[in-house]
């Protein structure tokens, strides 16, 4: 199995910055895409930013310009690096990675615990 742990999220004011960290680990085969969702109280999860293996980026309008995801794929480690944080980006974060834990070609997608991120205006 894989396992994604969260860590970065906090409290911060209008206009601040946090980075969220997630790292993969356990039985990892391949990792293809990985990504940032965020679920805010009463709301639906939606997609905050995804990053393919080979770099390609894609990005909820809502964060465009403001937001930028990377990864480490010797870390299998992916990054979400949030500036000019509005009260709006308030939500729990959740870490996504679509992954094989062998030489079967099964992907699955795995999620992390989530991290709370609470922007005060």
């Amino acid at each position: 199995q894989v396992q994604l742990v969260e860590s970065g999220g906090g409290l911060v004011q209008a206009g601040g910055s946090l980075r969220l960290s997630c790292a993969a680990s356990g039985t990892i085969f391949s990792i293809n895409a990985m990504g940032w969702y965020r679920q805010a109280p009463g709301k639906q999860r939606e997609l905050v930013a995804t990053i393919g293996s080979g770099g390609n980026t894609n990005y909820a309008d809502s964060v465009k310009g403001r937001f930028t995801i990377s990864r480490d794929n010797a870390k299998n480690t992916v990054y979400l690096q949030m500036n000019s944080l509005k009260p709006e980006d308030t939500a729990v974060y959740y870490c996504n990675a679509d992954a094989r834990t062998s030489w079967v070609p099964r992907w699955t997608d795995y999620w992390g615990q989530g991290t709370q991120v609470t922007v005060s205006s």
